[in-house]
């Protein structure tokens, strides 16, 4: 049966109506999940056996069956675990179709049908009596219902569920209790994830500054966490405040709560400094006498940072305080964790905190817009000085004192460099609501409402009343919009300059004048386990998983490269960056696709585990500013990524070992196309052999 699905096409701006699959959304899950990282957890598969083993052998030892409900059971490795273990029964619950009929297909590939009961279900639609699901209680509680917040999954409803009405009292749980750890730091550059810092620009007239208003400086931000690859922030970017402090502890052995709570934690801070950012993680105690942990500390708290697990499925969190605060080396001060049943968000407070200043602290919204808009990496894009700078000189070239200006990006600062640039007039468009409340806040906070207009309508539907009548001589953009996900999403821009040609004076500047996709061969040190097969964990056959996602990745949206921010995630170049297509946006979108194949040469010995493509942006002819590589690699090819953008990652079906120049894939070949009408741009990539 094929249903039609109705999306917003981010690189056209078009709504499209297309025929998927009626399971379609089920493939996309599957395909984007991180079920195959998780069986790559060699520390996470081998900490949990330990610690059901432990938990069996107690309830054994009590001369009692050994009855074990596992939530969450994905694909049933933990419940083969117990059955393994000498578990006499195990009731596994899934609530997701496909993963629970791949849990069936696992547990009957490994002969386990007769002791595993797959159950269809959320854990807290289980039943338990004659005619129910589960006869009776269980004695056992296996979970695996963490994210990197611990708690942003619903571990805790879940827990608070079972205790009551499907396991017995004092039950054995794995694991046994977890505690979330926090460490104050200050951190110019995590801090620019969360608020807009003044912008400077150097004038004919002198410097001008852009202020954030001062609803952004009192805003306490968005209430999400910033889960991220912490081992991969230098050490040099940010000031420790604080030791590790442990801010509070769930024993899951017993009943749990998911009512909002608070944990305060005094401390003396370590330096004096701006406390500005808590950064946080967890760790897992698989018994109750604490011998079996995994931990998700990063290197400088770990135990031992040599032996340290790379996942994805589990990362660290940062947090930002709703304001910086001043803290004195040696004055004591209390860090307080406030969570509910799905959020984590914390407070810095004097050393004896007011009572119902704790218990009354709600979880923090934003009221400036910007923390709507602006996603961390956006945040951080905005405030990077020298990125500016070079739009600023851009600009320079191109803006004369009668320019009428054109700015079409989500948010941007643009409009405002070309005031100051001395422009005779300037233009924003802003299609959102959001976009529009905020750049109205900003010009308010610099004088400047009167002096830019701002245009809240998609471009496409532009007059010329909009623009009192004028013809624009430069059109603006960085480009950025908030609904792109794939680097040349932002090709949205293009789409926008064809359909405002009608606006735009004769010989008129385009800045960007053009764009070009580029790609590069590389070998991944660790994100390439989130799409390698697995075949055998732990002893268990679980390619029926392998295969699942395999399928899943055929669909067509799963065959797209991926979004992944690939400063958290080293590799390696193998081949030289290469130039595969060219926009020119002086011109309309053109009516033909624009299509290029050749072959990458790979220069460096490792293993192809993919193309990685960015865009780059030719602001004029000497000015260029890069989505992905912002520098050579170096000898070994280590890459040095934008940090505020994600690249695109097409993963090789096929990992080949170059291991020397002569043996081994010489090269990979592609073909890359974009289709003007739909906006797509399709790809492929596949390993060749040069000598042959």
């Amino acid at each position: 049966m094929k249903v039609f699905c109705g999306r917003a096409n981010p690189t056209t701006g078009s709504v499209e109506w297309l025929e998927e699959d009626e399971h379609y959304d089920y493939h996309q899950e599957i395909a984007r999940s991180s079920y195959a990282d998780m069986l790559h957890d060699k520390d996470r598969n081998v900490k949990y056996y330990e610690g059901i083993r432990a938990a069996v052998s107690r309830v054994k030892d009590r001369g009692q069956k050994a009855l074990v409900l596992d939530i969450g059971t994905g694909t049933g490795l933990l419940s083969m675990m117990a059955v393994t273990a000498g578990a006499d029964f195990c009731y596994a619950i899934e609530v997701f179709k496909p993963m629970a009929d791949a849990a069936v297909k696992i547990v009957e590939k490994n002969g386990f049908s007769d002791k595993i009961k797959v159950i269809n279900k959320h854990s807290t639609e289980v039943t338990v009596g004659p005619d129910g699901d589960m006869p009776c209680r269980a004695n056992i509680l296996v979970t695996e219902l963490f994210d990197t917040e611990l708690i942003g999954e619903g571990a805790l409803p879940s827990y608070e569920h079972a205790h009551r009405h499907l396991v017995q009292e004092n039950c054995e749980a794995v694991p046994h209790k977890a505690t979330v750890y926090a460490q104050l730091v200050e951190s110019r550059r995590m801090w620019s994830w969360n608020k807009l810092f003044p912008v400077r620009v150097q004038t004919s007239l002198g410097e001008r500054v852009i202020t954030p208003p001062s609803e952004l400086e009192r805003c306490p931000g968005a209430p999400s966490v910033y889960d991220v690859q912490l081992n991969q922030v230098s050490s040099a970017d940010f000031t420790v405040l604080s030791d590790v402090l442990p801010m509070f502890s769930v024993d899951f052995s017993k009943q749990v709560s998911s009512s909002a709570a608070y944990h305060s934690r005094q401390f003396e801070p370590l330096a004096s400094g701006q406390a500005q950012v808590v950064l946080s993680w967890w760790d897992i105690e698989m018994d109750p006498e604490g011998k079996i942990k995994c931990t998700m500390a990063p290197f400088w708290a770990h135990p031992d940072p040599q032996g340290l697990q790379w996942r994805d499925h589990w990362m660290q969190c940062v947090y930002f305080l709703p304001q910086e605060k001043p803290v004195v080396q040696g004055t004591p001060c209390c860090l307080v964790a406030h969570h509910d049943d799905y959020c984590v968000w914390y407070s810095l407070q004097g050393p004896s905190p007011d009572e119902n200043e704790r218990v009354h602290q709600m979880r923090p919204v934003c009221d400036c817009q910007a923390h709507l808009l602006w996603n961390r990496p956006r945040f951080g894009e905005i405030n990077d000085q020298d990125r500016t700078d070079q739009y600023a000189q851009a600009l320079r070239t191109v803006l004369t004192a009668d320019s009428v200006c054109l700015c079409v990006s989500d948010g941007s600062l643009l409009s405002m460099l070309a005031h100051h640039f001395g422009a005779e007039q300037v233009f924003t468009v802003e299609s959102s609501a959001a976009s529009h409340k905020l750049m109205k806040k900003i010009f308010k906070a610099n004088h400047l409402e009167d002096k830019i207009s701002i245009i809240e309508k998609r471009p496409e539907s532009l007059t010329s009343a909009d623009l009192e009548g004028k013809k624009v001589s430069l059109l603006l953009g960085e480009p950025f919009f908030t609904t792109s996900l794939l680097p040349w999403h932002n090709l949205y821009f293009w789409y926008v300059r064809t359909a405002v040609d009608q606006h735009l004076a004769p010989g008129a500047i385009v800045m960007p004048q053009s764009a070009s996709l580029h790609a590069v061969i590389v070998e991944f040190k660790d994100l390439w386990r989130i799409r390698s097969p697995c075949g055998d964990c732990e002893g268990f056959d679980v390619h029926i998983m392998d295969d699942m996602i395999k399928r899943a990745l055929d669909f067509r949206e799963s065959k797209e490269a991926e979004p992944h921010p690939l400063w958290e995630y080293p590799c390696r170049s193998l081949s030289e960056p290469q130039r595969i297509l060219t926009f020119d946006f002086q011109q309309p979108v053109p009516q033909q696709p624009i299509r290029a194949a050749g072959s990458m040469e790979l220069r460096r010995p490792g293993k192809t585990h993919g193309a990685v493509l960015w865009m780059e942006y030719h602001l004029t002819p000497d000015s260029t500013v890069s989505t992905g590589l912002l520098e050579p690699a170096a000898d070994k090819g280590d890459c040095c990524w934008n940090p505020h953008c994600k690249q695109a990652v097409y993963f090789l079906n096929t990992t080949l070992d170059h291991s020397m120049p002569q043996d081994g894939p010489q090269a990979v070949s592609y073909t890359v196309e974009f289709q003007p009408h739909t906006g797509d741009v399709t790809m492929e990539f596949r390993p060749v052999d040069t000598l042959n």
